[in-house]
């Protein structure tokens, strides 16, 4: 399986200002989107996890670059790669893209938590083998 992994997403009127360009804080769902189908491609569905693992990861820290403004219609490429895998965290970096124009840089730390109280805990140690595999070196980001 290639290590990185992307997502398409279409920016709508919903996504835009007044202007046609994506509100800033709309990144964070293509990022959220793009990090969801990722898991759902490794076979590791949200649900899933929450109802048979008793698991879920937050987000709790991130690191974004603002390169360029996406805009309506827009076609983007949200890639994932996992740089980082322990027990009860992981570490992503995550671009998006247009037509091959970088327009977004970011970093994501994830902690692994128990569903039912929030409370850190360990993957279980298939999950995490398999996703310790998929580490990988963060992509360089290009400086435009």
């Amino acid at each position: 399986m290639n290590a990185m992994f992307t997502h398409p997403v279409r920016v709508y009127w919903e996504d835009t200002d007044a202007g046609g360009v994506v509100y800033h804080a709309q990144y964070l769902a293509f990022l959220e989107r793009a990090r969801t189908e990722w898991l759902r491609d490794l076979g590791y569905d949200q649900e899933l996890l929450r109802r048979e693992y008793d698991l879920v990861f937050a987000v709790r820290a991130m690191s974004i670059d603002f390169r360029r403004p996406a805009r309506l219609d827009d076609a983007l490429r949200v890639s994932v790669a996992l740089t980082a895998c322990r027990g009860a965290s992981l570490v992503l970096v995550q671009s998006i893209e247009r037509d091959g124009e970088r327009l977004l840089d970011a970093e994501v730390r994830c902690a692994v938590l128990r569903a039912s109280d929030f409370r850190p805990r360990p993957m279980p140690d298939a999950m995490h083998a398999r996703l310790k595999a998929l580490e990988t070196r963060a992509p360089s980001s290009s400086t435009e």
